[in-house]
């Protein structure tokens, strides 16, 4: 299993695998749920769009055989919430303007939570996601990616966990929660705040920067 950087060569392939792992991911169907074109949507404009922007701003670490990309995780360097707060007021005036869109009101729901609740200890690093593509889970790309990843972070990382499966692979891996947890309205997914603050897994993974 090989864990590397994404580069903009890669944008692509990533951008598929990114929407075949992420619409299934619970906050994802959540949002998307009774709403097959914004589904279809979703998998081809909007989870492009965001591997697009990621690897240009932030880093996305993928893993998997070779040059296959089998897991996608968005990696972001935190030393303000002035990013989340601007795009929870963006999505909620695009929301005022489609109340009877109800991916868009809950799209504002979950970035008004992950504003509201996001660490104010700078700097760190944000886990922002991690999915598999469905037909490769299970086979260790996603824990490959942590495995590899986690040591070299120079500072505490933070995610939102948002399964208690998730949760638990992540607490293998060296993640703590936090000790209380993030519910989404109308009965949405509740989410699973953690941090990792410096023990190292036992690396198994050939990493690359590359």
């Amino acid at each position: 299993m090989r864990v590397r950087r994404a580069a903009a060569a890669d944008v692509e392939a990533v951008g598929r695998a990114y929407a075949a792992g992420a619409q299934d991911e619970v906050v994802t169907a959540w949002v998307t749920e009774g709403y097959p074109d914004v589904a279809t949507a979703f998998r081809a404009e909007h989870a492009p769009k965001v591997i697009e922007r990621a690897v240009r701003e932030d880093e996305v670490w993928i893993a998997g055989p070779g040059e296959e990309v089998w897991s996608v995780s968005v990696w972001h360097h935190v030393t303000a919430v002035d990013r989340y707060e601007a795009e929870a007021r963006e999505t909620a005036e695009m929301a005022s303007r489609a109340q009877q869109m109800r991916p868009m009101v809950r799209l504002a729901a979950v970035t008004e939570l992950v504003a509201q609740s996001h660490p104010r200890e700078f700097p760190h690093r944000y886990l922002q996601s991690i999915v598999t593509v469905p037909e490769h889970r299970g086979q260790g790309a996603g824990a490959a990616i942590l495995t590899a990843r986690l040591p070299a972070a120079a500072e505490p990382v933070y995610l939102e966990a948002s399964t208690q499966r998730s949760a638990a692979l992540y607490e293998r891996c060296g993640f703590v929660r936090t000790g209380h947890t993030l519910a989404l309205p109308e009965g949405g997914p509740v989410l699973i705040p953690m941090w990792f603050r410096g023990r190292s897994p036992v690396p198994d993974a050939q990493t690359s920067a590359g």
